[in-house]
């Protein structure tokens, strides 16, 4: 068995090389962070629980800090096996200068892989790289570029916020448990509450929850304090029919049934079937029973619920910049064509779905990006072009850098 030095001082090259093939897989076959890490970890059943934390914490937190690990690592382009090896060796060493709790190795295992890796040159680049904004927060250059334009002084401190690891927080299902019920299931040296949000509960320490009987039983789900704002904010009230009509895999959806006490009714909807089925077996697990999902095949499915809905709710595609902390490889595969080409489509959105909403109803607008234009901008322009049927009542945004939470906006819109 591997030992609890893996974690302080000695390096097994077993799972130095997991880390190297799963970094290989998100960045030459581009696939997603979690998924692949997922995928790692069941792969293996002889690797222990501190074994699994060494793959997961070393992966994410690569991909986290990619740019400044390439640039202390002098490898500007990542293409084969070895510039790999090299990131990973690099980053050992300067990982406790990155990340608290981590004591420094005094030097490298000499294996062939991790052979020309100088530690004085590594420290002399890192130090370098410190004074670089882009380099020293891993960020592209665009990225860096157009949150500084829209955010102004706000961008490094939010820069910064996105960079630490975020939390495990979860809602408690107010159809089956209450906070304390769970938190006593748990344990209270596991969790504890956060203020303001009376179904949340954020994880001490990391734990595998989906393993949980009470997860299993539904009594609670994994969701940002953030998102868990959002479906409060459609002020909704039992017996109402509510549409989440960008619901992915529903966790807003599931929250807005709860809210409800299953009266009423919640509609589901997506352009993605898979992610709907996968709600459906959450609502199941949740006790739900008041919702329903279909799948928005063509822009007649909007039309003919036009003016069925009390509530809206239109959790809009976006970059996913307020998100960066839980998708660190979304950064460096997202493009600028893509911000353009979303920002349209959050329009269009707004303008075809809100039709959904009766008069005298509401909808809520929400993004997990930072960025005002896809945000407020979007808003504002919305309701000038409808003055005449709509009323802006209220917006919020939570800030990773003030409060802790992922960056989500969302705004109250009435129609007349």
């Amino acid at each position: 068995m591997f030992h609890l030095e893996i974690y302080v001082l000695k390096l097994y090259k077993g799972l130095v090389a997991a880390t190297v093939e799963a970094l290989q897989d998100i960045f030459v076959k581009n696939r997603q962070a979690d998924r692949v890490v997922e995928q790692l970890l069941k792969s293996n059943k002889k690797w222990g629980a501190r074994d699994r934390a060494f793959i997961a914490e070393n992966v994410y937190e690569i991909v986290r800090w990619w740019r400044l690990v390439k640039y202390t690592a002098q490898v500007e382009k990542v293409r084969e096996s070895e510039d790999f090896w090299r990131l990973a060796g690099v980053w050992q060493l300067i990982k406790p200068m990155q990340l608290e709790g981590h004591e420094a190795l005094e030097t490298l295992p000499e294996w062939p892989e991790f052979e020309g890796i100088d530690r004085e040159v590594v420290n002399q680049r890192y130090a370098e790289g410190q004074a670089i904004r882009k380099i020293a927060q891993s960020i592209p250059d665009w990225i860096d570029q157009t949150g500084e334009t829209e955010l102004g002084e706000r961008w490094p401190i939010e820069l910064a916020a996105l960079n630490k690891t975020a939390p495990v927080v979860l809602r408690v299902n107010s159809l089956k448990a209450n906070t304390e019920t769970v938190q006593e299931q748990l344990g209270s040296e596991i969790t504890e509450t956060v203020p303001g949000l009376p179904e949340a509960l954020a994880l001490k320490k990391r734990i595998n929850v989906s393993g949980l009987e009470s997860f299993k039983n539904g009594f609670f789900e994994v969701q940002d304090a953030g998102s868990q704002l959002i479906a409060p904010y459609l002020d909704v009230h039992t017996g109402m029919s509510v549409i989440d009509a960008c619901a992915g895999a529903g966790g807003k959806s599931l929250h807005l049934a709860a809210l409800l006490r299953n009266t009423g009714s919640v509609l589901a909807m997506d352009i993605e079937h898979h992610k709907l089925q996968e709600l459906e077996r959450r609502a199941a697990r949740n006790g739900v029973t008041n919702l329903t999902t279909m799948v928005i095949s063509s822009d007649k499915v909007i039309e003919n619920l036009s003016e069925t809905a009390d509530r809206l709710l239109l959790d809009v595609p976006c970059s996913g910049l307020g998100v960066l902390r839980r998708n660190p490889d979304s950064k460096w595969k997202l493009k600028p064509e893509f911000l353009e080409k979303i920002r349209k489509v959050q329009a269009q959105i707004l303008e075809n779905y809100s039709k959904m909403v009766k008069k005298g109803g509401k909808m809520v607008y929400a993004t997990c990006s930072v960025l005002p234009s896809e945000s407020e901008e979007q808003v504002r322009a919305f309701t000038k072009r409808h003055k005449a049927d709509w009323r802006f009542v209220s917006e919020h945004r939570t800030s990773p850098a003030q409060d802790g939470f992922d960056g989500f906006y969302m705004a109250l819109l009435e129609r007349k």
